[in-house]
């Protein structure tokens, strides 16, 4: 009995070293993804909290979609859990939607959109999909105010850089045994900003607008 039990274990043993060995190879690998990202913002004022010129009441506004390219790198903590940064400067306008239809009011904000998530994956065979959230930190460059704006006599103009929350979901399908697969991901970011527009060193206009943008992106995969 004694023989044929330890004979068994041997053999359990043995079987599961693939397994334990794979897990192994996953964990403390590289996954870098290059990706064309679609970068859709909200930008609706939330809140006036400063208006010395007047904005028609029913003002809203609206930012606009803009399509980048990305860089997504990925390190794996064991089989299922990894954490992953992106890299990407994205450009956007705000334009009056009412109350000023039309009017540009931001042009050419730059963002940076500072983001670190921690995902778990699950194993499907041919797809291996995964959830994943995170912290962001949106940091915005050389935002300029709107055409529509520089008659009121506006002379420069400021977008707060702002902490906020990250949900994502996607799938990784490998091509071959190398490395190399598909990735679609998409992020749901929660995040504000708020907005001032300067006549000398006086605050004219200053808006809360919720970002809260969708960040869609398809590409290429490798690990390593």
């Amino acid at each position: 009995m004694r023989t044929s039990a330890l004979v068994g274990a041997l053999m359990l043993g043995a079987s599961l070293l693939p397994a334990t060995a794979a897990a192994q190879e996953r964990s403390g690998s590289v996954q870098v993804k290059a990706f064309a990202t679609a970068v859709l913002p909200d930008g609706k004022i939330s809140e006036v909290e400063t208006d010395i010129v007047g904005l028609p009441a029913a003002t809203q506004t609206e930012a606009n979609d803009n399509v980048v390219p990305t860089v997504a790198i990925e390190y794996f903590l064991s089989e299922n859990l990894s954490l992953e940064t992106i890299c990407c400067l994205t450009q956007h306008d705000v334009d009056a939607i009412s109350g000023l239809p039309g009017a540009e009011l931001v042009a050419d904000a730059k963002l940076i959109p500072a983001t670190i998530t921690a995902k778990y994956h699950f194993d499907l065979g041919a797809a291996k999909p995964y959830i994943g959230a995170g912290a962001a930190y949106f940091i915005f460059l050389g935002e300029d105010p709107g055409a529509a704006t520089l008659p009121l006599g506006v002379t420069d103009f400021d977008l707060s850089d702002e902490f906020g929350l990250a949900l994502q979901a996607g799938v990784d399908v490998p091509l071959n045994d190398r490395g190399l697969g598909i990735s679609l991901d998409a992020k749901r970011y929660f995040i504000d900003t708020t907005a001032r527009w300067f006549v000398g060193d006086t605050v004219a206009i200053q808006t809360e607008h919720q970002l809260d943008p969708w960040v869609v992106s398809a590409g290429l995969a490798y690990r390593f």
